[in-house]
């Protein structure tokens, strides 16, 4: 607003700030706002993977709708985070070292996933990139446990011995 406020005076808005942080600036939310908007987009996330699950056993085109509405879901599930924590520091968190490999996984099986239901039309890909999908966000989740991971090593190490 100041911003507009100067150059509608006349005034010279030549600040060194970059483009993030103004971003960050012009969209902060009062406590009450991300909450809100965290369980709605969440909500919206979940109802979204639960319908394409029913539509999984529609006739014909089921299994495609399932791909869209589940990865769908994934996405906004994953966006209700950054209401919580802000889009910046969100990206920066997926980007640590210890989620890198997953949010890779994670966003490379949701492109696939649309690809093998829209482009390619192969029911069987899109269903093994919704798999996919759904192990990498698992263990994109488990990272902001403490131990989780460790935890979940050493139980699948054991059941193996």
């Amino acid at each position: 607003m100041d911003k507009l406020k100067k150059v509608l005076s006349g005034q010279d808005g030549n600040d060194d700030v970059n483009v993030l942080q103004a971003a960050n600036e012009a969209s902060t939310l009062g406590w009450g706002t991300r909450v809100k908007g965290f369980v709605a987009c969440f909500v919206a996330g979940v109802l979204c993977s639960v319908l394409g699950t029913c539509l999984l056993w529609v006739p014909r085109n089921g299994l495609t709708l399932f791909a869209v509405f589940y990865s769908l879901g994934n996405i906004a599930s994953l966006l209700s985070t950054m209401f919580l924590m802000g889009p910046l520091k969100q990206i920066k968190r997926m980007c640590d070292k210890t989620r890198a490999l997953a949010t890779a996984i994670m966003i490379t099986c949701l492109i696939l996933t649309f690809c093998a239901a829209f482009w390619w039309k192969n029911k069987g890909l899109a269903l093994l990139f919704c798999v996919l999908q759904f192990l990498a966000f698992a263990w994109y989740s488990l990272s902001y446990i403490p131990f989780a991971r460790d935890a979940i090593i050493k139980l699948f190490s054991a059941c193996l011995n």
